[in-house]
């Protein structure tokens, strides 16, 4: 029969106690629970009706066990590792004390000292005038970044990203509250410094390199001044273009400075081409006329010379001379004319002259003349100046028999 049925035996199940009824004891169990704890710390088994033995003996020995473990527990706590690449940066009370590299290191534990661990390897970065997501433009421009004025007033959009890594731990965490934020005032600052000072041809053209590299000392200046402990690797000039609103007119005006600058080029080209033959053509014409000049001198020289020695024979010998030039003249009109003079003193003999084969024979020499020169129309030719040579004055010739003659 249950204890709780009537008429049942009322044992208490509890306190083990029949002929008692309500709730168990709770002095009771407080003093079971007691005995039990003494006897997991070695305490008396004796006396376990006395409520002391917890407390003397047997709970000093186990608080002491208790407070060795926890102080082992705080104590193994203070072991941590830093991996490569990562820098630790302990502090005591909030105050810095030293700076741990890779590798098993140990600090006294929470709350007395603390450590930070900083990757100075891990290359991060900063966008100014985009947004981007896993290396794809998800945003597009951000206007109030991209948008400034150039040195002649001229707006553009620039969108810039900017890479760096740690290089001293402790300054990154204590000299600056936002490394991150701090960068990126400064990098806009020094962006919008150097385009401020740029025309908008400069920074869409040929000047990118330039402002890159112009932006990334002012960068570093600017963050060393702090000690912030940022080291810039690179700069890189995403894009750089006029605002959409002009973009349409902008690219007239570039497709007209290209053909501007074609045109330029074909007439460089053709200068090229026709400066040096013009030089060389003048070049030559200088030569020729220098040549004839030498040539006309040559001859007068010779003529006087010839004038002079001829001068002298015909001081020596005046009939001899004067006959001598008679005939050489006489000789040089004659060669030039097609009439044959015949002179018959004695009888009317039949004499045979082939007078047709004596006409080509001086026709031939005009013709061959006339042909070279034909040949050479289209070759510039250089028209000497006439030169007056001068005419030495013949004696008179006198004869016995001039009458006759």
């Amino acid at each position: 029969m249950s204890w709780n049925e009537p008429g049942g035996d009322k044992k208490d199940p509890w306190s083990g106690r029949g002929d008692q009824k309500g709730p168990p004891d709770l002095d009771e169990a407080i003093r079971s629970l007691q005995e039990k704890l003494g006897k997991f710390f070695g305490g008396n088994g004796d006396n376990q009706n006395s409520p002391r033995n917890f407390t003397s003996g047997g709970s000093m020995k186990g608080a002491g066990f208790l407070l060795g473990g926890a102080v082992v527990l705080w104590s193994l706590s203070g072991f941590y590792i830093v991996d490569e690449g990562n820098h630790g940066v302990e502090t005591r009370f909030g105050k810095y004390i030293g700076t741990t590299q890779s590798g098993l290191n140990w600090h006294l534990p929470i709350p007395i000292e603390h450590v930070d661990i900083v990757n100075v390897k891990q290359q991060r970065f900063i966008e100014v005038g985009y947004r981007s997501s896993g290396g794809e433009q998800v945003t597009g421009s951000v206007p109030k970044e991209a948008l400034m004025l150039t040195k002649d007033e001229n707006y553009v959009d620039v969108r810039l990203a900017v890479q760096y890594q740690v290089k001293d731990a402790k300054q990154f965490i204590f000299n600056v509250v936002n490394p991150a934020l701090t960068l990126k005032q400064v990098t806009e600052s020094a962006l919008r410094g150097v385009v401020g000072s740029s025309t908008m041809d400069f920074v869409l053209t040929q000047g990118r390199s330039e402002i890159v590299t112009l932006i990334k000392k002012e960068i570093q200046d600017v963050v060393d001044s702090y000690e912030s402990g940022i080291q810039i690797t690179s700069v890189n000039l995403q894009d750089a273009q006029p605002p959409e609103q002009v973009q349409n007119s902008f690219e007239d005006a570039i497709k007209a400075r290209e053909d501007e600058q074609r045109l330029i080029n074909e007439a460089e080209a053709y200068s090229n081409d026709v400066v040096p033959k013009a030089r060389g053509a003048a070049a030559r014409k200088i030569q020729e006329a220098e040549g004839y000049k030498e040539q006309v001198i040559a001859q007068a020289q010779g003529e006087t010379s010839r004038f002079s020695q001829l001068l002298t024979e015909y001081t020596k010998a005046p009939d001899v001379t004067r006959k001598r030039l008679y005939i050489e003249s006489m000789e040089s009109v004659m060669a030039e004319t097609n009439k044959v003079l015949v002179d018959t003193k004695t009888g009317n003999n039949l004499l045979y002259l082939p007078l047709d084969k004596m006409t080509q024979q001086i026709a031939s020499p005009q013709v061959a003349v006339n042909n070279s020169q034909t040949n050479n129309v289209d070759q510039p030719q250089v028209q000497a100046p006439a030169v007056q040579e001068p005419v030495a004055e013949r004696p008179t010739i006198r004869s016995r028999d001039a009458r006759g003659r």
